[in-house]
């Protein structure tokens, strides 16, 4: 079978979908991707054989662009006869079953990595996203979701042909609690006094991810022994640099931008935080799970799929600052509850390890090629 693997940029594939891609290689098929190149595509996607398609998706829903993305994808998947179309994030996702709509001999299958709808969202979402994707779910073979409220909604709401529930993306678990590094020089290295009490955000800069929240909860708690470490970039770096600044604890907030060693950060680190509002299943946040890292996050659908309230960490309101400062300072003060929670989501993280992922999705395909 020829399937095509769908995504709006580059950086999703080289991010997380690589070992599902070569789990359909191992069955059996041959697989490509199609996407817009904006991240470096990793060397081993050709490597193993995939052709790589360049299509001008881009995230801004209305541009042209993706008016001329949808001919091109469409071009692409009739002239290669791919039987499956795999599809991924948003936009890539509704311009590929528009695409695919009337093609009979193609299935597709579309992975929810998150609805932009969901309980707590801001009423434009359920008014702009909601109705786009029950109606594109008619044009769909096979809806992945990767988190229960996501499932239930879809289950309930949506007429795809099936829906299947899946436990993310899949987590090295192994590669994560092997790994070893020296606190001490890696802490040097980055900038963190050795013996300071270091809490840990991984993700983009942007609104979504909040992490101003953090920072405004770090100048609550007045602890200068207490230090923030941000993996990411984006457009808010100059405001969260800003804010810090006039919070006082510019010297206690470290802004590292794109990282390649975020396991080495996240195991000499000693909290993970998340307080975004809209997620779907964090990969930082199961990531975090493996390398024994106790969690404060936000009470959103996804993360309290992972993280069970007072067993693995605390769940809070997203814009809960004196919650937020309350918690930090607990887990600042209590040694053995930080320990109870790490071992609690070591435990916990284990279903969700890539292996387990990987044979559910093998299962999915396999019924429907059997089909």
């Amino acid at each position: 079978m020829k399937i095509l693997y769908v995504t709006t940029i580059s950086n999703t594939v080289n991010a997380f979908l690589v070992p599902h891609i070569k789990m359909l290689i191992g069955m059996g098929h041959k697989v490509d991707v199609a996407f817009n190149v904006e991240q470096k595509v990793k060397p081993e996607i050709k490597e193993i054989g995939c052709v790589v398609h360049e299509v001008p998706f881009t995230r801004t829903p209305f541009s042209k662009d993706n008016i001329k993305a949808y001919r091109i994808l469409k071009r692409i998947i009739i002239t290669e006869k791919y039987g499956i179309v795999h599809t991924h994030t948003p936009i890539a996702s509704a311009i590929t079953r528009l695409a695919c709509r009337n093609m009979r001999n193609v299935k597709v299958f579309y992975t929810a990595h998150g609805f932009h709808f969901y309980k707590g969202a801001p009423l434009i979402n359920w008014l702009i996203y909601y109705p786009v994707e029950r109606w594109l779910a008619r044009y769909t073979d096979v809806l992945i979701t990767i988190n229960q409220e996501d499932y239930e909604r879809a289950k309930n709401k949506f007429k795809a042909r099936k829906v299947e529930f899946v436990l993310g993306v899949g987590v090295d678990v192994e590669k994560y609690s092997d790994f070893k590094i020296n606190r001490a020089l890696k802490r040097k290295e980055i900038g963190v006094p050795e013996e300071s009490f270091v809490l840990l955000s991984v993700g983009e800069l942007n609104k979504n991810k909040n992490h101003e929240a953090v920072i405004k909860a770090l100048a609550e708690v007045g602890n200068k022994d207490i230090h923030y470490i941000i993996c990411g970039e984006g457009r808010l770096e100059e405001y969260l640099n800003n804010l810090s600044k006039s919070l006082g604890i510019e010297n206690q907030v470290h802004l590292l931008g794109f990282r390649k060693d975020v396991i080495e950060i996240t195991k000499v680190s000693d909290v993970f935080v998340l307080p975004s509002y809209r997620e779907g299943l964090s990969l930082a946040l199961m990531e975090a799970m493996a390398c024994g890292l106790p969690v404060i996050c936000s009470d959103i659908r996804g993360n309290s799929d992972l993280i069970t309230d007072s067993k693995g960490g605390y769940l809070v309101k997203p814009n809960d600052k004196k919650k937020l400062a309350l918690f930090i300072n607990e887990l600042f003060n209590q040694e053995r509850t930080r320990k109870d929670f790490a071992l609690y989501n070591l435990i916990k993280i284990e279903k969700y390890c890539i292996n387990n992922v990987l044979n559910r999705l093998k299962h999915i395909y396999k019924d429907e090629i059997d089909d």
